[in-house]
């Protein structure tokens, strides 16, 4: 059974300024043992400011190949796009430009589906393993409980002879990590926000729960998974 540590932050500052060492922590700690560290990282709004810290910590981060978990099926300059996020935050300035992005492809192809293809092609050419294995995924929690873009109710759980695959939310068809990826992390965090995941996150430590409703719960990695909450998200629980 997957375990759970849970680290509460007083607000959303304080989250991103923990989150931002953490991860920093956890990708030298990486670089200690091999050459080259490989992480993916979330999307979306919460993890903003953690990526705005993060990329001024000093690492050597031209050894860091760097990935999302996942990505909507747009241009990479649309508002909506992961890679632009990154683009404005880690990858803006500072040491943590100098990591190697290694975007998800996407409207260069005709489908998601063939995006999905050649992102998994990709991520077997730098990640070793099968499934590949990252030395840190961060992950974010919807207020429905999905994750990367593994939605509730959707086929895209089910999938486990893939690496990546393709998912529908929120009027955007999007690229995303599969289970067994995500699963096979060294370390997995996720990072919470806001009182509108208070449900999702109670959901999540429920091991009676079912990856149906809650996608996150899929995520099962032989290491103990992290969560840094802020207050609001973390009231309940």
């Amino acid at each position: 059974m997957t375990s759970y540590k849970l680290k509460k932050v007083s607000d959303v500052k304080s989250l991103a300024v923990v989150a931002s060492q953490i991860i920093a922590s956890h990708i030298a700690l990486a670089l200690d043992e091999k050459e080259r560290a490989q992480i993916s990282l979330s999307g979306g709004s919460t993890p903003y400011e953690t990526y705005k810290l993060l990329a001024k910590e000093h690492l050597p981060w031209d050894r860091v190949d760097l990935f999302l978990g996942d990505e909507r099926w747009v241009d990479p300059g649309h508002e909506s796009s992961n890679a632009l996020m990154l683009s404005r935050t880690l990858l803006s300035s500072g040491p943590g430009a100098n990591s190697r992005f290694h975007p998800v492809p996407t409207v260069k192809f005709p489908s998601p589906e063939e995006s999905a293809d050649a992102f998994s092609d990709l991520l077997s050419e730098i990640c070793p393993g099968e499934p590949p294995v990252f030395d840190l995924i961060l992950l974010g929690l919807g207020d429905d409980g999905h994750t990367a873009s593994l939605f509730p109710q959707s086929e895209s759980l089910l999938v486990k002879d893939r690496w990546v695959t393709v998912g529908y939310g929120k009027g955007l068809e999007r690229i995303s990590l599969t289970a067994p990826v995500l699963s096979a992390a060294r370390q997995v965090i996720f990072l919470v926000s806001g009182e509108s995941k208070q449900n999702a996150l109670k959901r999540l430590l429920d091991p009676s729960e079912s990856f149906l409703r809650t996608p996150a719960r899929l995520v099962q990695p032989n290491s103990e998974v992290l969560i840094l909450a802020d207050e609001s998200a973390a009231a309940f629980v």
